[in-house]
């Protein structure tokens, strides 16, 4: 008997050795203010309690809608030329309200059957429908427009946390936000440049590298002029910055590139911040081996020609292909150096797969995280006191037994919290001591049944016995029951939620071995150092 209790006294040290290594680590100092510095450390504070940025974030999922239907219109006439079909007009019906529809204009009825073969197969996603004088309508079943709106969210919620991890955010919540509504929830904790951060989140940064025609031109009308009147075909005019400058201001100019991108960010491989040969900040790029080979075969074939690097629909710069250029280069654009350091990181994490707006902005200062902390903190404080003092009072001896069980219980549950970094938010702080109130709950049960077996005539070691079997059954429905609720909140709730579920869940599961195996290992101890016959002091 005196050897079983000797391993299972070894075994809760070593437990709670364990967990109390998970709490404070190696403090550099073991002096009030060391543990309370390796205790921040080791345990992360959600937006709540350390401060910082609360964002409701809408996707313009018509965005990616749009984009899809541009590229199945070009699909489309590529096709209809390919097998000599004429038409007058391929649009979108109504780009702001139906991006998802498509109107094919002056097709003849003889066709009507080879449009339909072309639509079934390059453009599986897209459903046929005919309507009056030669006019057909494309649009996009409804399953596939469903996930591509949703596909847009979940990229942008990707493209957003790629962003958010460069800047070296602790423990920030990016995730999707309301039932159906396209909205993203971004958290912040700690951020000291909210405005910096929301730039970062909803700069596109689409990279692409064109042709270029002509320009710099000081405005569209000399574009035009330049051009007949009349663009050439396959080209676009796009807005840029002229290498002068007047005023000390930089003045925008217009370039004549192609529609068409000889290679875009979708090839990029790498991009970092860099400095030319005149120490000015750039960025350097590397491109995939497709890119490359694309882009290779491009300046190839155009050397002597003009080359514009467009970022977000702006040309950055025009150089001259001297010769042919493989999978590298550079963008420069009179840059500071923190823009070259965030244009590196947008291009790196790709482009977002639609606009985004925000919904909701809201910034909680440190010194109300630090006032949440205090609050929070004090109350968990009088709480565990209470329920410490209850106990001692109500069951005397046995009381000692309860308390201890509450304070291993409480040591678990925050060395989980430092081993595993999960967040400790003020509802995280309210699961905490709602375990308190469980872990009371089951050692009022187990007593309570030791009480009615001694009333019963039972000897001590005989009533700790039944007391404990009984009672299991019952302390463990109650923890499953609630740890299911948990489940739940974890999977449908947000942020803040979700830190209270954990707390919740792993305080639960602390509790079942702090009050059956640890209460029930004290109790032998003691009643193996009672006399035969002893009485038991459980009040």
């Amino acid at each position: 008997m005196k050897q079983n209790l000797l391993w299972k006294s070894v075994f809760i040290i070593a437990v709670l050795l364990v967990f109390v290594y998970g709490i404070f680590g190696i403090p550099s100092s073991f002096s009030g203010s060391g543990l309370a510095a390796a205790l921040l450390q080791r345990i992360n504070l959600g937006l709540d309690l350390k401060g910082g940025t609360h964002l409701i974030l809408q996707v313009q999922v018509n965005d990616a809608v749009n984009v899809d239907a541009q590229q199945a219109i070009e699909r489309l006439k590529a096709a209809l030329r390919t097998r000599n079909i004429a038409f007058a007009d391929i649009a979108q019906a109504d780009p702001a309200n139906n991006p998802d529809h498509i109107v094919v204009k002056g097709v003849s009825a003889d066709h009507s059957s080879d449009l339909r073969d072309i639509v079934n197969t390059d453009l599986t996603e897209y459903n046929l429908s005919s309507g009056a004088q030669d006019t057909y309508t494309v649009s996009m079943k409804p399953s596939q427009l469903t996930q591509l709106k949703n596909r847009a969210v979940q990229q942008a919620i990707e493209t957003i946390r790629n962003r958010i991890d460069q800047l070296g955010v602790s423990e920030p919540v990016i995730e999707e936000h309301g039932l159906g509504q396209y909205q993203i929830l971004v958290q912040l904790p700690g951020v000291d440049d909210p405005a910096r951060v929301k730039s970062i989140m909803q700069s596109t940064a689409m990279l692409e590298i064109r042709q270029a025609f002509g320009g710099p031109y000081s405005n569209e009308q000399d574009a035009l002029s330049a051009n007949n009147g009349v663009l050439p075909p396959g080209t676009v005019l796009l807005p840029g910055k002229s290498s002068g400058e007047t005023g000390g201001e930089s003045h925008q100019v217009w370039y004549v590139v192609s529609r068409s991108a000889a290679v875009t960010g979708r090839d990029l491989r790498d991009a970092t911040a860099s400095r030319d040969e005149n120490s000015r900040p750039d960025v350097s790029f590397q491109l995939t081996n497709e890119g490359g080979r694309r882009f290779a075969a491009f300046t190839g074939s155009h050397v002597g020609d003009k080359l514009a690097v467009v970022l977000d629909n702006k040309v950055q710069e025009v150089a001259t292909i001297q010769e042919q250029i493989h999978d590298s280069g550079v963008i420069n654009g009179r840059f500071s150096e923190q823009e070259t350091k965030d244009l590196a990181m947008i291009l790196r994490s790709g482009a977002l797969p639609a606009s985004i707006h925000y919904l909701e902005d809201r910034t909680v200062g440190p010194s109300l995280g630090a006032d949440s902390i205090r609050d929070g903190v004090r109350a968990a404080v009088i709480g565990m006191l209470a329920v410490l003092v209850f106990m001692l009072v109500y069951y005397h001896g046995a009381g000692i037994n309860a308390d201890v069980a509450l304070i291993l219980n409480l040591i678990i549950l925050l060395g989980f919290l430092g081993y595993t970094g999960a967040t400790l938010t003020l509802p995280g702080i309210a699961g905490v001591i709602l375990t308190v109130g469980m872990g009371v709950d089951s050692n009022v049960l187990i007593f309570e049944r030791i009480r009615e077996e001694l009333r019963n005539g039972k000897t001590p070691p005989s009533a700790v016995e039944q007391g404990f079997g009984h009672a299991w059954i019952t302390i463990v429905d109650t923890h499953v029951t609630t740890i299911v609720s948990a489940f739940i909140l974890f999977i449908f709730g947000t942020g803040p939620v979700k830190g209270f579920a954990v707390t919740l869940t792993f305080g639960l599961l602390a509790n079942l071995f702090t009050a059956v195996f640890v209460s029930r290992v004290i109790f032998d101890y003691v009643l193996n150092r009672k006399e035969r016959g002893e009485a038991l002091s459980i009040g």
